[in-house]
């Protein structure tokens, strides 16, 4: 068995696929770190893990943050693992289910070469709406709400902001297991700006569940009306959210490369 990968890009957030059938080392955080680093390994914003073999449920997958930490679900992750799975012919028509953590997330291939993919992400939860917190002498202004990971959004002007109120809000008391961070502005009823801090990765280009979210919270606040273009760094996204908060995500995932881990990476991966 050989060290393959392969790695595509969904609105700038690039990553691996690591397939255990094409990959003889279990991926375990220490190597997806590794795997990860821009300098010491093949440089990625995280990885999906899969097919499992072992783990219940269709497809199933795991996805590493780019610091080893385990994520409960990626927006853009997901669609890279949708399109893995219709590259490589996994799966047999255009709909097709995901499972991820538990979680059972249907596909949608919308063209013949999978290059725009449509996620059924599950259902929106608020937690603290419009809610003033003391963030490190600094009051601001945040909504909590979850699609199956945790989020924190903020409406402001300063996008630009998100590199110093990312990182106290990503590690605040008040969000035990961290959290990512959105800072969002309004354009007009279905379109927002969003500049993001993803928890275990820093800023992004671009995030599915942030973009998720954040549609969701201008739409529970009566900023938007669905749908919701989503503009990120990376580009953009669509986000659809029912009268139950059940969200739809749509947007684009591109093949970038694949191929073989060297040799002399094999020996670094396999002695940690």
């Amino acid at each position: 068995m050989t060290h393959q990968f392969t790695k595509y890009q969904a609105l700038g957030n690039d990553m691996l696929v690591i397939d255990p059938a094409t990959f003889a080392l279990p991926l375990t955080p220490a190597r997806a770190q590794r795997l990860c680093h821009r300098h010491f390994g093949l440089g990625a914003d995280g990885i999906c893990y899969g097919p499992l073999p072992d783990e219940p449920g269709p497809n199933p997958m795991r996805f590493f943050n780019p610091d080893g930490s385990e994520a409960e679900k990626s927006g853009n992750g997901l669609r890279i693992f949708a399109r893995y799975l219709w590259d490589k012919g996994y799966v047999h028509g255009r709909s097709f289910t995901i499972t991820i953590h538990g979680q059972r997330i249907q596909a949608d291939v919308l063209d013949e070469a999978a290059r725009t993919i449509a996620l059924a992400m599950g259902q929106l939860t608020f937690g603290r709406l419009e809610e003033d917190i003391a963030v490190g002498g600094e009051w601001l202004r945040i909504t909590a709400v979850s699609i199956g990971n945790p989020h924190c959004v903020l409406f402001t002007d300063d996008l630009d902001a998100i590199h110093t109120i990312g990182p106290k809000l990503e590690t605040a008391p008040l969000f035990p297991n961290r959290t990512n961070v959105q800072l969002v502005r309004v354009v007009d009823d279905h379109t927002i700006e969003m500049a993001i801090w993803e928890r275990g990765a820093g800023y992004t280009l671009a995030s599915g569940t942030s973009a998720s979210a954040a549609a969701g919270t201008a739409v529970r606040t009566g900023r938007c009306q669905s749908p919701v273009t989503v503009r990120m760094a990376g580009g953009d996204a669509i986000v659809a959210v029912d009268a139950d908060w059940q969200v739809v995500l749509t947007g684009p995932v591109t093949a970038v490369a694949q191929g073989t881990i060297a040799p002399d990476l094999q020996r670094e991966l396999a002695q940690l």
